[in-house]
């Protein structure tokens, strides 16, 4: 079963959804049989590289909402990510474009190292107020998650990976995402925003069962030891 997480490190909703999401993988029983993959999506695409004001400046100031909506949605969101563990330092959060740092994770997933690399793009955005538009920070997380110091320069000194983050961006259009985080499950099923551990597993199990192949039954004592009994096929009928 393949699940593909369209999300921005930029979004504090999608770190709150990943830990709910982990919650619920970590007990589903089929969890060995789940590959995750990360999808990269941009809130916010037109974003400098770095933006000289606060989190609450940036909200208040470039989308228009009050600064007494933004400090009342940053307190109701710090509150949700306490209940997963999180610690949110919304006055901390260094402001910047967050395409290059969807490069870097999909670099890191060349190294088997993505979701390691979006943890901590996370963790370090949204609870240590690092920069996640810093080449030395980028260079730094990712020298610490075994990537070699050639292919990170590289990174920085091309385009290498901004054709497959557009890619990312242009099949979650396709698929109809506006916001993120969304969830989508063997491109079947889909999930939008940060949902509960329950929610998540239920939808694990759904698309569990709804992948299986056919399982034979047969009566007992009748057909043979596979379940398949008198019947008639392209080449005419015989006994199973």
């Amino acid at each position: 079963m393949k699940i593909e997480i369209w999300s921005d490190v930029a979004c504090p909703w999608c770190y709150i959804g990943k830990r709910r999401f982990e919650t619920a993988l970590a007990a589903f029983p089929h969890r060995d049989s789940v590959e995750v993959k990360w999808r990269s999506y941009q809130l916010d695409p037109s974003l400098p590289e770095h933006y000289d004001g606060t989190e609450l400046d940036y909200l208040s100031t470039l989308k228009g909402m009050a600064p007494a909506q933004v400090a009342g949605m940053f307190a109701h969101v710090t509150e949700q990510a306490s209940g997963e563990g999180l610690t949110y330092r919304f006055d901390d959060v260094v402001v910047a474009n967050s395409f290059t740092a969807h490069r870097l994770i999909h670099l890191a997933a060349a190294h088997g190292q993505q979701d390691a690399a979006k943890e901590r793009l996370l963790s370090d955005h949204f609870e240590r107020g690092l920069d996640i538009g810093s080449r030395e920070y980028l260079t730094s997380l990712g020298l610490g998650l075994g990537i070699g110091a050639a292919e990170l320069d590289e990174l920085f000194t091309t385009d290498k990976y901004a054709d497959d983050v557009r890619r990312d961006f242009e099949e979650g259009r396709a698929l109809g995402i506006t916001g993120v985080p969304f969830f989508v499950i063997d491109r079947k099923f889909g999930l939008s925003g940060a949902q509960p551990a329950e929610t998540f597993a239920a939808a694990l199990e759904q698309a569990w069962d709804d992948s299986r192949p056919l399982q034979m039954v047969s009566s007992a004592g009748s057909g043979d030891a596979d379940g398949t009994a008198d019947a008639c096929g392209p080449d005419g009928c015989a006994a199973g």
